[in-house]
């Protein structure tokens, strides 16, 4: 071996020692500033309150104020792609995530591939949801609904929190399952459609429980189905769709943390640890319980492939036509 080559080996191997020294040490000082969770949903649904929850455990575990910042639109995509292609790769903006981060290589036009300018950094809960009308409705069960539809008795359509959002997809998947024929009318956001829907103006909307639980119990709306394999406790008297005649008519919105891809794994495990730390709260329990909620896969790495399953699950129902993308 030449000495010029023994040099530039020995300047190589200079040169990785200090990248992985710096990499340490970068690592042992994070985070070196606020974290921000970015939360692509709107204020006041599902995603906005447990997020904030999660943040304020996540601070305490993590010695750093956790900050959430709402960019909302397209169905969640907006605020995704800021964190997949705009935040700073450090490990100090992360993203709050929901089903639409699932449905949406399939669905949408993207500007960016989830599953490949993102990493999964934890998994948080799935929670099911209600099919509601408005307690003024004729309809009492999901059977006296469809049969309605199905005589032309009404023009049935079912407002969603926006295209390609858990609320819109249910909503798909029923017309699949029952039949019928109803028109998507998408909102911006869960909160924006109760009006409408208490007034009559849409015929059903289904829900996640942390925005639609409230609604039903307040006795302005009335839960026809529950989308879970069982009955809930909290809702006792309203029957699952598989109850009613739809087998396997099961329908959960996830939520979990990623990050930009190219984040050191050494940052990327602090805030990983930060968020199941911060999962086992009381706090964040509470609210999860309080929505029947289903715990997901934890761990970034478990969590990253129940989430490409996902991926699939969905890019399956898409080519067999049981849903059409949306422009």
């Amino acid at each position: 071996m030449t000495k010029s080559c023994r040099a530039n080996r020995l300047s190589i191997i200079f040169f990785s020692l200090i990248t992985i020294f710096c990499n340490l040490a970068s690592a042992a000082n994070f985070p070196t500033r606020p974290l921000v969770m970015i939360i692509p949903y709107a204020a006041g649904g599902s995603a906005d309150v447990l997020g904030r929850v999660i943040a304020d455990e996540m601070g305490k575990v993590i010695g750093q104020t956790v900050l959430p910042e709402l960019k909302p639109g397209a169905g969640g995509n907006i605020g995704a792609e800021y964190v997949a292609k705009l935040a700073k790769p450090d490990g100090h903006t992360f993203l709050f995530a929901s089903v639409s981060l699932s449905t949406s290589p399939s669905l949408a036009k993207l500007n960016f591939d989830p599953t490949k300018d993102l990493k999964a950094v934890a998994g948080v809960a799935s929670i099911p949801s209600l099919m509601l009308v408005s307690n003024d409705s004729p309809f009492k069960n999901l059977a006296e609904f469809v049969s309605a539809v199905k005589a032309n008795r009404i023009q049935a359509s079912f407002g969603s929190s926006g295209n390609n959002t858990g609320s819109h997809l249910v909503g798909e998947l029923f017309k699949s399952a029952s039949g019928i024929e109803m028109t998507h009318i998408p909102y911006k956001g869960s909160g924006a459609v109760y009006p409408d829907l208490i007034a009559g103006r849409i015929t059903v909307l289904t829900d996640v429980m942390g925005s639609s639980l409230p609604q039903a119990k307040g006795g302005m709306v009335r839960a026809l189905a529950i989308t879970s394999s069982k009955r809930s406790k909290l809702l006792p008297n309203v029957p699952t769709f598989a109850e009613q005649g739809y087998p396997g008519f099961e329908f959960g919105t996830w939520f979990g943390f990623f990050a930009p891809a190219a984040v050191p794994d050494e940052a990327l495990k602090i805030v990983e640890k930060a968020i199941l730390q911060a999962l086992k709260s009381d706090a964040v329990k509470d609210r999860l319980d309080a929505v029947a909620a289903s715990p997901l896969p934890g761990p970034g790495s478990e969590f990253e492939k129940w989430y490409l399953t996902d991926v699939q699950r969905w890019a399956k129902l898409v080519k067999e036509g049981r849903l059409q993308k949306v422009d």
